[in-house]
């Protein structure tokens, strides 16, 4: 929003009432034009997602990562959060308990 209003405005008048300072600006104005150094790696995360219907975690992905290249599984959940991937979560099986159930102990109190 600086950058864009910088033109017909002071930058230290700017600044000023955005509350920010000039080397931050800067810092900030540096740093999106560099490139991604994950961009690759978010590619191949996004694939191996959806390879796997959504079902794999960020634990699972970094492990199908790690068979070809060295990724820790930090970075794998960092682009996966990024990136809005979330494993789908399966229903738990239902498990009745079939037989003969044991004696209620009586209450004493």
């Amino acid at each position: 929003m600086v950058a864009k209003l910088k033109r017909r405005f002071p930058l230290p008048d700017l600044l000023r009432v955005v509350g920010l300072a000039r080397s931050t600006f800067y810092y900030q104005l540096k740093a999106q034009q560099k490139p991604d150094r994950h961009a690759a790696l978010k590619e191949l995360v996004h694939r191996v997602y959806h390879e796997h219907k959504g079902l794999y975690g960020y634990r699972r992905v970094a492990l199908v990562i790690r068979k070809d290249k060295l990724v820790n599984k930090k970075v794998v959940e960092r682009l996966m959060a990024e990136q809005g991937l979330k494993s789908v979560v399966r229903p738990k099986k239902y498990r009745s308990y079939r037989g003969v159930v044991g004696k209620v102990a009586a209450n004493l109190l």
